[in-house]
């Protein structure tokens, strides 16, 4: 009887060791399926295609930069106009000078 216990013995060692290896192949293919990367060789192989994506992406990119720093600046040309506008003794002249200079600056571009 031991000589059938042995094999039995190392035959659910080794169905446990395939079954622990089917789960990690198994993870790993799940992960790289997430992370998509059949698609970025695809777009790899399509230089075309990669060089219109960044183009599309590059000008997205400005296009928000440029909007955000103009509603940031807009922002803080207000606030500065509201604070000149309180008259405080010394800080009320420096940011009254420097909303003259930003709006004759806007003036300027606009000729």
């Amino acid at each position: 009887m031991t000589t059938n216990e042995k094999p039995s013995e190392e035959l659910k060692q080794l169905n446990q060791q395939i079954d622990e290896m089917h789960g990690m192949l198994h993870k790993l293919a799940l992960s790289l399926e997430k992370s998509r990367i059949a698609d970025y060789t695809q777009l790899l192989n399509r230089p075309l295609r990669l060089i219109w994506l960044n183009i599309l992406s590059g000008t997205a990119r400005g296009v928000g930069i440029a909007i955000g720093f103009t509603f940031f600046a807009a922002t803080i040309i207000y606030l500065l106009q509201i604070l000149g506008a309180l008259n405080l003794p010394i800080v009320g002249d420096y940011i009254a000078d420097i909303v003259r200079i930003v709006q004759r600056q806007l003036e300027l571009d606009t000729i």
